[in-house]
């Protein structure tokens, strides 16, 4: 059976191991999929990812680029929405 779209839009997402991104993600199929991702290094911050979520970047967050990623939903821990005007360079 063919799962459909669990959700869409722009977000961070958690990952295993401690690996977190920033990008349009799609989930579904069995798959995170984030484009135009960047993968958020040093969040930078005093009150964790939720004040990246609220706010964006701060002076000391490190944003390194990536393209786009897929990893297998198992892997998926966290989606937390941020807009994505927050986050333009």
């Amino acid at each position: 059976m063919k799962e459909s779209t669990v959700r869409e839009g722009f977000a961070i997402v958690v990952l295993d191991r401690g690996f977190v991104y920033v990008g349009k993600v799609r989930v579904g199929d069995g798959w995170c999929r984030v484009t135009d991702a960047r993968n958020i290094r040093i969040w930078g911050t005093k009150r964790g990812l939720g004040e990246l979520a609220l706010k964006g970047p701060t002076t000391e967050t490190v944003l390194d680029d990536v393209g786009a990623l897929e990893a297998p939903i198992h892997a998926l821990i966290h989606v937390i929405d941020t807009e994505e005007k927050l986050w333009t360079k």
